[in-house]
């Protein structure tokens, strides 16, 4: 994957930004969590959000379904990842992608180094997974994008 180099590649970040922003938002409405709440700790989220997904029929989803919760946790990992990490949208070149490209999450690990993540996947790893754990897609996000450090377990037993 290359980072896209269209006309203008700025404009199609900002308004997916901007999209991702505006759909994890209306989630707050959804959930209970106001946008105040939201914007000074998206993870006031999480609660609600995982209680949402508990109560979904999912045995009964159809594929619309299945395409706006994906859409809206997608967005609402992004956002997450924005907001708390200092991450942002890229676009990036695919050729494997039916649009011909992907947009990811891209950050500076605690290492320094530049990482990248695609809530996209993220959200679709879940779904193959069940029952959808809030926490796990917000730490797997993370976990790629290399922001928390790794904690090691002394296994040695005293």
């Amino acid at each position: 994957m290359q980072k896209e180099t269209t006309a203008d590649p700025a404009s199609d970040i900002s308004e997916w930004s901007a999209g991702a922003r505006d759909r994890a938002a209306g989630v707050t409405e959804i959930i209970g969590v106001t946008t105040d709440q939201y914007a000074e700790d998206p993870l006031t989220l999480i609660p609600g959000l995982q209680k949402y997904v508990d109560r979904l029929p999912l045995s009964d989803f159809e594929q619309s379904d299945w395409i706006a919760l994906h859409t809206d946790l997608t967005a609402y990992l992004g956002d997450l990842m924005v907001r708390r990490h200092n991450a942002t949208w890229v676009k990036v070149s695919d050729s494997s992608s039916p649009t011909g490209y992907r947009y990811l999450i891209e950050a500076t690990g605690i290492d320094g180094a530049t990482y990248h993540a695609e809530p996209y996947d993220v959200a679709m790893e879940e779904f193959e997974r069940l029952p959808i754990k809030i926490t796990r897609m917000v730490a797997n996000t993370e976990a790629v994008l290399h922001v928390t450090p790794d904690i090691r377990m002394d296994t040695r037993g005293d």
